[in-house]
């Protein structure tokens, strides 16, 4: 055996085991060293992230929310990680023998988890900074948090909310440098060794990948924002410099589709850029259709038949108006309430976050061409310029980020998409529910309901057939006692203008406007229902028979063949005239002229207003649609027939001749069954 003494003899007279033992204990002692510093300043940090995120953030509260998401970003993420990765720090100064490689397998463990976090707050670190400098125009408020923090953590001092959005930054950066300070105080053939190795270049590629992701997002930003620029301001941006950048492009695009440089295929982005643009699309089109669903509900929302008079006493009717009045009052908008709330504006949101990846896309190709020209150049010289190395970067950052990124928003699209039509589909069924349960209350008072469906069908059945052969009777019945051919009566203003055309064409060549026409083209005319035209030729100059030309006695043009119909020219009436000159000279004669009509020949015309007037003056007299008027003078005291004075309910007053029309036939706007 050797004496106990023989070590401490062999360290004083300086032995080779001696000499060896030293630096190896100094060694593990640094390395105990920086173990008890990471853990340490481990507990520190995030005892300050947790004062951040409940004492601080909850203090805050004169700040918008959307401000405070943008400081403390994802804060509680961060603090979930950490907290798992300091708690399994401290378990292993339970294995002091190991520690040291428990640490490395440890951080290697956790390389993906705060790869994610930490990019993510720091991705938001430059808008936060934004934000704190707005606060700094702001005296009183910037006072307010600087009060707040103070009270929180004294050692931020004056910096504020600039020391505490730091913290997590500094803190990602400093793992790498904490575990080369362990392994530098690790013997080369230690176990842990390689370990440890591989801990500090996994973290050194977690701080290389956070930063090219905030390359990748401060890109990003720049080329998302969809600017609506008027034509004066993007000309205003126009300089020698992007006129340059501009022409270099179109030439190498020129240049490959002539097929004289080769282009650059992708065929990953190309599947993912097509998938995408159908994503888009189906975004698009649901949007146009919810828009004219949309339209058409309010358009059924405003038409309520309940609301009139349907002259059917009592029966089933009234339980109609009773339950389409509840609906319209209260199914039939809440549910358009629900609808724009839940499916309408969450889909405008979408549609507009699809606006930055798509400008995304086209910003891409226009670097694709800068980063081709820059490798042509590169081949031929071997050498670039700091301008042509920073658009190749330039390229390569958002090309990688889409490739990365974009399959991951177009999932998160589809599955929004689904979300929405999920809602929509909801909302029917919610809605078709709620009108089965409104009407079934209805239903029981009706004095069918309890026929079983089959005879309720047949019943139907007989109902109809019966209805049927009475709607055929009374069209041949109709068609019977149908009046003159002319569907429209003529304006009494418009006798001259038929007149003229009479006289010039004849009347085989005069037909009636059946409806009014509103012309689209150049040559088309626009024309009031009634107007009387003649027939210059039956078609266009293409030959197209649908369209003839016309004159209206002032224009010629093209009006649809099927708006017009052979106007069947009816005797004038003389004693129109014959009555209406004594009446004139009458009123010469007396101011206020009385006109005793003969019951069986009336001495003045009898017409029906057409259009419904209201009197502006003491001069004029009121009507009402189809209400029955005597035309005393078919022209003002000027001779301008577009007044006409009339009689109505024993009221004497002028009113437009073109509101006025002459009766087809003794009985007035109606007809009469045969006995």
């Amino acid at each position: 055996m050797t004496d106990p003494g023989d070590d401490e003899l062999s360290s004083r007279t300086g032995s080779p085991d001696g000499e060896g033992r030293v630096p190896e204990e100094r060694s593990l002692l640094h390395q105990s060293l920086a173990v008890r510093e990471l853990i340490d300043t481990e507990v520190s940090y995030l005892h300050v992230l947790q004062l951040c995120a409940s004492d601080i953030r909850s203090h805050l509260q004169q700040l918008p929310q959307g401000d405070l998401d943008v400081l403390f970003s994802n804060i509680d993420d961060i603090i979930k990680v950490n907290s798992k990765l300091l708690h399994d720090l401290q378990e292993t100064a339970a294995r002091e023998e190991e520690q040291v490689q428990l640490i490395g397998n440890l951080f290697l463990e956790f390389q993906e988890e705060l790869e994610q976090v930490y990019k993510v707050y720091c991705a938001s670190y430059e808008q936060a900074l934004l934000l704190v400098e707005a606060y700094r125009m702001e005296p009183q408020l910037q006072r307010e948090i600087q009060d707040t923090i103070e009270a929180v953590l004294p050692q931020a001092g004056s910096s504020g909310l600039s020391f505490l959005l730091v913290i997590p930054l500094q803190r990602i950066t400093k793992y790498p440098l904490l575990l080369q300070k362990i392994l530098e105080n690790t013997l080369p053939d230690a176990s842990a060794y390689p370990v440890l190795q591989r801990a500090t270049s996994a973290l050194q590629d977690v701080v290389t990948n956070i930063n090219e992701y905030k390359r990748r997002k401060e890109v990003a930003s720049k080329y998302t924002k969809v600017e609506h620029l008027s034509l004066r301001e993007r000309l205003a941006r126009i300089n020698m410099h992007t006129l340059s950048k501009k022409t270099t492009r179109l030439s190498q695009l020129l240049k490959q589709e002539a097929g004289l440089v080769p282009k650059t295929e992708d065929k990953e982005f190309h599947d993912l850029e097509e998938s995408f643009h159908w994503v888009s699309l189906c975004v698009t089109e649901l949007k146009n259709n919810v828009a004219a669903y949309l339209d058409n509900l309010e358009a059924f929302l405003r038409f309520r038949p309940q609301e009139y008079d349907l002259d059917i006493p009592g029966g089933p009717v009234v339980q109609y108006c009773y339950l389409a009045r509840d609906l319209q009052l209260q199914a039939f908008p809440e549910f358009k309430q629900r609808l724009e709330a839940l499916v309408w504006q969450p889909l405008c949101s979408l549609a507009k976050a699809l606006a930055g990846p798509q400008n995304l896309i086209k910003k891409r190709l226009d670097k694709l061409l800068d980063f081709e020209r820059v490798e042509e150049k590169l081949l031929e010289v071997g050498s670039m310029t700091y301008e042509e190395e920073a658009a190749r970067h330039m390229y390569e950052a958002l090309n990688s980020l889409l490739v990365a990124e974009l399959p991951q928003f177009k999932q998160l699209a589809m599955r929004w998409l689904g979300q929405i039509l999920c809602t929509f589909v909801t909302l029917q069924r919610d809605l078709a529910k709620q009108v089965l349960q409104r009407a079934e209350g209805s239903l029981a008072q009706l004095p069918h309901h309890h026929i079983s469906d089959p005879a309720f069908r047949k019943l139907v059945e007989d109902a109809l057939g019966q209805t049927s052969h009475q709607l055929h009777a009374f069209q041949e019945n109709f068609e019977k006692v149908l009046p003159h051919p002319t569907k429209q009566p003529l304006l009494p203003g418009a006798e001259h203008q038929v007149q003229a055309l009479l006289s010039r064409y004849g009347p085989g060549k005069l037909y009636q406007v059946t409806t009014n026409i509103s012309g689209a083209g150049t040559l088309d005319l626009t024309l009031p229902r009634g107007h009387i035209v003649a027939l210059l030729q039956d078609k266009d100059t293409k030959g197209n028979g649908s369209r003839w030309l016309v004159d209206t006695g002032g224009h010629r043009g093209y009006v649809p063949a099927g708006k017009l119909e052979l106007y069947h020219v009816v005797p004038r009436e003389e004693e129109l005239r014959g009555h209406a000159r004594p009446h004139r000279d009458s009123q010469r004669q007396t101011p206020e002229p009385t006109l005793a009509p003969v019951p069986s020949v009336p001495a003045v015309t009898q017409v029906v207003a057409v259009y419904p007037f209201v009197a502006r003056s003491s001069h004029e007299v009121s009507l009402q649609a189809g209400q029955q008027v005597t035309v005393l003078e078919a022209q003002d005291k000027k001779g301008n027939p577009e007044w006409s004075l009339v009689e109505v309910n024993g009221q004497r007053g002028y009113v437009p001749s073109s509101f006025l029309a002459r009766a087809p036939g003794p009985a007035l706007w109606g007809w009469s069954l045969p006995s």
